[in-house]
């Protein structure tokens, strides 16, 4: 079973499950989410699966994700199992403007409050979870590797920052003997391609693995949300349930998921799972895992029949004239510079001839295995 493999985590030799199990769904705080029995029952079915990374954060469901994650994994002695990841920047208490961020005072009062939530001693993976766009990236560092030689995390990661931040950190660690980044945490999927821009360079040549969050896009690739649903969304009537329904009238930045360009893919991994013999989450799923740089992919459920679909995602593979479909029609705008490293643009710097033994790193991802991806055997 694919879940009973593992992948090392970037250029770690941390062993991770190429499925993980996010726990934002932990908790009804926001109105949504699964309540102790049914995250338990999530709980449950991942590890059993032979899963053992999962991933929370400070923020998530007011602390109640953290909670239980912890309590479940007490419940049947799994904390040395598990690689438990769980992150910190967001504000805590309003008012207080230290109470958040990425320095140094705040890192070290979110992760003792962490520690406190999951009854642990130590997080195997600590993430900063948003850059704050204040913090010296050489101040992140530094606090991150006191924290790993205090013995209260094992790995550093970073989440949600821009590329040159993620290379700059990394390079201060070579440079200085601080603890590497293992781990790059970004949103990624078949509707959000942009981390290909730079991210996948960076995780093949720095040694972050990818850590792809929301790879459904909100649910838009499992087949909640369909083309024929389209019609009605452009008038600002969409009827569909779900968040991205509740919000498709004025879609806060990151919401804006039910557009016309979204349903053109849906339909084409519509067309793919169909011929594949495969859900729509399966497949969306599959193509993701085959992108080069990517280590795990955090999945995140309500209910046990949708992270059992999820678990299956790798159980096959899927053709490569389906991968080309699905990388046919996702396919994003490129922005300056990047259209200039296309194939096209980059032919006349070559001459228009084959250049081979091009550098790792820079060959187009849907070329280049992720230098992670090999199983490695069941601890």
């Amino acid at each position: 079973m694919t879940m009973q493999r593992y992948t090392l985590l970037g250029r770690s030799g941390l062993r991770v499950s190429p499925i993980a199990l996010g726990t934002m769904t932990f908790g009804t705080e926001w109105g949504w989410g699964a309540d102790e029995k049914a995250a338990q029952r999530l709980f449950d079915l991942y590890v059993d699966a032979g899963g053992n990374f999962i991933d929370t954060a400070d923020l998530y469901t007011e602390g109640t994700s953290e909670q239980w994650v912890g309590r479940f994994a007490a419940q049947r002695g799994l904390r040395e199992r598990l690689v438990i990841a769980t992150k910190y920047s967001y504000n805590a208490e309003s008012g207080n403007p230290n109470a958040g961020g990425n320095h140094r005072k705040n890192l070290i009062r979110a992760l003792e409050g962490s520690l406190k939530r999951l009854g642990t001693d130590y997080i195997d993976l600590y993430y900063l979870h948003t850059w704050d766009r204040m913090t010296p990236v050489d101040e992140v560092m530094r606090a991150m590797d006191d924290a790993v030689r205090a013995g209260k995390i094992r790995y550093v990661g970073l989440s949600d920052t821009p590329a040159w931040f993620a290379g700059r950190a990394q390079t201060l660690a070579d440079w200085r003997g601080f603890e590497p980044v293992a781990a790059m945490q970004l949103e990624y999927s078949m509707i959000e391609r942009n981390a290909e821009n730079e991210f996948a360079d960076l995780a093949a040549n720095l040694g972050m693995g990818l850590v792809p969050w929301s790879p459904l896009g909100m649910g838009v690739l499992s087949g909640k949300y369909r083309p024929s649903q389209a019609a009605s969304f452009q008038t600002k009537g969409f009827s569909g349930d779900g968040r991205l329904a509740s919000l498709a009238a004025a879609p806060p930045p990151g919401f804006d998921k039910l557009t016309e360009r979204n349903f053109r893919i849906v339909a084409e991994l519509e067309a793919v799972a169909n011929e594949a013999g495969r859900p729509m989450a399966q497949v969306a799923l599959n193509w993701l895992h085959q992108k080069r740089g990517v280590s795990s992919i955090i999945v995140g459920a309500t209910k046990a029949e949708q992270l059992q679909e999820s678990l299956g995602a790798l159980d096959f593979m899927l053709a490569p004239e389906h991968l080309a479909r699905l990388d046919a029609v996702s396919e994003p705008a490129r922005p300056f510079p990047y259209y200039m490293f296309a194939d096209g643009h980059q032919a006349r710097i070559h001459g228009q001839i084959d250049v081979v033994g091009k550098p790792e790193g820079y060959d187009r991802p849907v070329r280049v295995p992720a230098p992670d991806k090999t199983p490695v055997e069941t601890p």
